[in-house]
């Protein structure tokens, strides 16, 4: 039965003390996701601000309730509960990191052979690790792993840059009804413009009599790549083929 001495247990100052407690963890764990969601927020991404700030804070949230076990249902003494269990805090961990799992799983997008969404979905699972880390009290942890994980995402990609490499690029050639492609020119034009047929990557189709190649090719030599404009230009000019589509294959 539900009475007023039941209800005020939740706002006696032991309740109260507790509550702002919770809330100032959750209120931390709020601005740092901002923080990590911003960098998302400034490069045009679906997942922005707002959701990472809403995934680090309910991480914090679920994690933060386990440490006041006492405190809960207004503070009544654990024997008013048939079979009381104190609470594992791993478990609640465990469903985070499965949960979040999901909701990456969905940020994640394939196109032909072109991924994207791992970078987001990613920093997702890493936001809710911070708000993990502010639920148990890792506070300065949770603030390093902020800073790691903006700084990651705002300059690897510069570092990746000036780091040797062999960017990949998507390539679709269809050719006119009739002409059957050599794969020999098809390699030998690659080579010559910087680029190599990634082994394994050839997908062919052949449809209203036409074949249509589809494949990755990679840089090997900086010094003679062709721009992607460039190769447009050279493919237009190959003989018996009707269309392409060019692209770089990001992962």
């Amino acid at each position: 039965m539900v009475t007023m001495d039941l209800l005020w247990r939740y706002w006696t100052p032991a309740e109260l003390q507790v509550n702002l407690l919770v809330f100032a963890n959750i209120l931390g764990a709020l601005l740092l996701g901002l923080v990590v969601g911003y960098e998302r927020t400034y490069h045009g991404r679906a997942a922005g601000m707002r959701t990472y700030g809403l995934v680090c804070m309910a991480s914090c949230a679920l994690t933060v309730l386990t440490a006041h076990p006492l405190h809960w249902f207004g503070g009544l003494p654990a024997s008013t509960f048939a079979h009381y269990v104190p609470p594992d805090p791993t478990r609640v961990i465990q469903g985070i990191v499965t949960g979040i799992g999901f909701l990456g799983a969905g940020m994640i997008m394939k196109d032909g052979m072109s991924i994207s969404g791992l970078t987001s979905a990613a920093s997702l699972w890493a936001s809710s690790a911070i708000g993990i880390l502010v639920g148990v009290g890792f506070y300065a942890a949770a603030i390093l792993l902020t800073i790691l994980s903006a700084s990651l995402m705002m300059w690897a990609a510069r570092i990746e840059r000036l780091l040797p490499s062999r960017p990949a690029i998507t390539l679709t050639l269809t050719y006119r009804a009739g002409v059957e492609p050599d794969r020999g020119a098809v390699e030998a034009a690659a080579q010559a413009r910087g680029y190599r047929v990634a082994p394994g990557s050839f997908h062919v189709r052949y449809t209203e009599g036409r074949h249509v190649w589809r494949f990755v090719a990679q840089e090997v030599d900086r010094a003679k790549a062709v721009p992607l404009t460039g190769l447009g230009e050279d493919l237009a000019r190959l003989p018996g083929l009707e269309g392409f589509e060019i692209g770089h294959a990001r992962n």
